[in-house]
This record gives structure tokens, sequence and C-alpha cells, in this order.
């Protein structure tokens, strides 16, 4: 047998993964598994979901944060009319739409600051509109837009679902670093994580806006009304929205677009008369 022969052909020890590799597998794995167990039948959507909350942790969730946000946002408009109007139509959109057939906890707040146009909900029903959007809106029929807009975040769970791809992202993140062990893989994978999630954040907006049109037009609102949001928020904007890609919300004329498309679906043959603008 020629010199070296054994050495060179002998199997080598141990295994032919790293233990880095190995235990990157498996936090991958492991990442994978809890999110695909998650799965939970929306019956409003109809979709099945990954979530990684329960209906009553995302309600006790959201009021527990919901005193922070208030203050964040300067507190509470002291205008009984105006937060008159607001749970009006808010409880209208609800109660007569297919949002009303679940158990969320709906509070709709009116927030003090007149600088920020925003609406917001977080998870379990709780709702945010700020003076300075309130202000902008010409019709009930818009504000009945903007909070079906937000409903539909609730309904849809955005929350939760964006919770359980975190924790995905977060695990196979994770993997990444100790697969490596390179702080600059794992920068450029939690980029690519964020970037995902960025994806995601825009597809909730346009449901959003699908589920709005369902729910303002159940409740018999023009849902054309949420074109005019969407025209006036353009219009806010001048021009300077960052591109769509590097955003969690879609461009106008993309929204515009599903809010068209959604409207066609409900009312193939035309909006009919007598809705409320």
């Amino acid at each position: 047998m020629p010199y070296g022969y054994q050495d060179r052909m002998a199997p080598r020890s141990g295994s032919f993964l790293g233990p880095r590799v190995w235990m990157a597998l498996a936090l991958v794995g492991f990442a994978f598994i809890s999110y695909q167990c998650s799965t939970e039948y929306n019956p409003v959507t109809g979709e099945e979901q990954h979530l990684s909350l329960a209906p009553q942790q995302e309600i006790a969730l959201g009021l527990q944060a919901m005193p922070e946000m208030i203050q964040q946002y300067g507190g509470e408009l002291q205008n009984p009319e105006a937060q008159a109007l607001v749970d009006r139509v808010g409880k209208r959109v609800v109660e007569r739409s297919d949002a009303g057939k679940t158990d969320w906890q709906y509070d709709f707040h009116l927030l003090a600051d007149r600088q920020t146009i925003n609406a917001f909900a977080l998870p379990g029903g709780q709702v945010f509109i700020t003076a300075a959007l309130l202000q902008k809106l010409q019709t009930e029929g818009q504000l009945a837009g903007v909070l079906g807009h937000e409903v539909g975040h609730v309904v849809a769970r955005h929350s939760a679902q964006r919770m359980a791809k975190d924790q995905l992202t977060q695990g196979i993140t994770g993997a990444v670093l100790v697969a490596s062990g390179s702080n600059n893989d794992a920068r450029m994978a939690q980029m690519i994580g964020q970037m995902v999630n960025m994806k995601y954040g825009r597809g909730d907006e346009l449901q959003s806006d699908t589920l709005g049109v369902r729910f303002m037009s159940q409740a018999g609102y023009d849902p054309r009304a949420m074109i005019g949001v969407q025209e006036m928020l353009a219009a806010e904007a001048g021009g300077n929205a960052p591109p769509e890609i590097l955003s969690t919300h879609p461009s106008a004329p993309n929204r515009i677009q599903t809010i068209e498309a959604a409207i066609a679906t409900i009312y193939p043959n035309g909006v009919p008369a007598g809705l409320q603008p």
C-alpha cells in the first residue's frame, strides 16, 4: 500500500456537519414547527392563520398598551361631541357588519394630537384616531372608512400574526448567527427578516382596506368614501412618501386599486343609491 493512502482514504472521525450547523438546524426546525403548529381558522376572513396569542391574550395586551398609546398622542381629546361622533360611527361599523360577529372588545379613542395624521388599532379591539386626521375628513363615510380599516386589523388578527412571523424570523436569524459565528452574517439575516416583515405589513394594510370596504358597506356607508381618504393622505404626503418597498404601507395608487376591486366585488352592478357618503 503506498505511503499515505490509508490516511487519505480512511473516514474522518466526527460528523460531516459541525456542531454549530447541527445546532442551527435544530433552531430552524424548532422555529418552523412552532410556527406551523400555531394555526387557527378565522371565520371572518376565511383564512388559516399562524398566531402567537390566544384571543384573551390579545385583548389583555391591547388594554395594557392602551394608556401608553393615549399618553404618547397627548391624551384623549376633551371634546364630548367629537368623541360621540367617533363612538357612534365606530359602533355602527362594528354592530352592522361581520365584525360584530366576533368577541373582540371594541373601544374607539379620539386622541388630542392635532399634528400627527394617524389612525391605528391595538390587538383585541382598541381603535384610535387623532384629532389631526379627524379634522381632515369631510364626511361621516370617510370616518367610517378609516375606522372600518382599523377594525379590519383587529378582526384579521394582524398583530398576533405579526408576532408569530417575528418569532419565526428571530429563530432563523439566531440560527444564522449560531452557524456562522459572524456578526456580519447575522446583521444581513436581520435585514432580510425586516424586509420580509415589511412585505407582510403591506399585505396586512391591503387586507384591512378590503375588510374596511366590506364592513362600512354592510353598515350602510358608501365605500367610495375610502378612495377620498386615500387621495387626501396622498396629497398630505406631498410626494415625500418613501418608496413602497421600504415602507410598511402600500402606495396610494395600490391602495385605491385594492379598494376599487373590493367595491366591484361587493357591488358588481355598481354602488347602489342611498348609501351614506
